[in-house]
């Protein structure tokens, strides 16, 4: 039972630190995650504009010889 004590006091004292020290920019989600997340919203954005600009250049029509009036 006393492991059990232990651990509830160690994690309720680091709790009570982290919000005493709120001031300090600590985050709840680490930097690596919120990175990931712009370089995932990044790359889907890339995708669809990419997409979008081959419909778009696939659109024109093709270059034809003109003829000799």
């Amino acid at each position: 039972m006393s492991l059990i004590t232990y651990v509830h006091v160690a994690l309720t004292t680091r709790l009570a630190e982290l919000r005493r020290d709120g001031e300090r920019g600590d985050s709840p989600v680490p930097t690596a995650v919120i990175i990931f997340g712009l370089v995932f919203v990044a790359t889907i954005v890339t995708g669809l504009a990419l997409a979008k600009a081959e419909d778009w250049m696939n659109g024109i029509p093709a270059h034809s010889n003109p003829t000799k009036p």
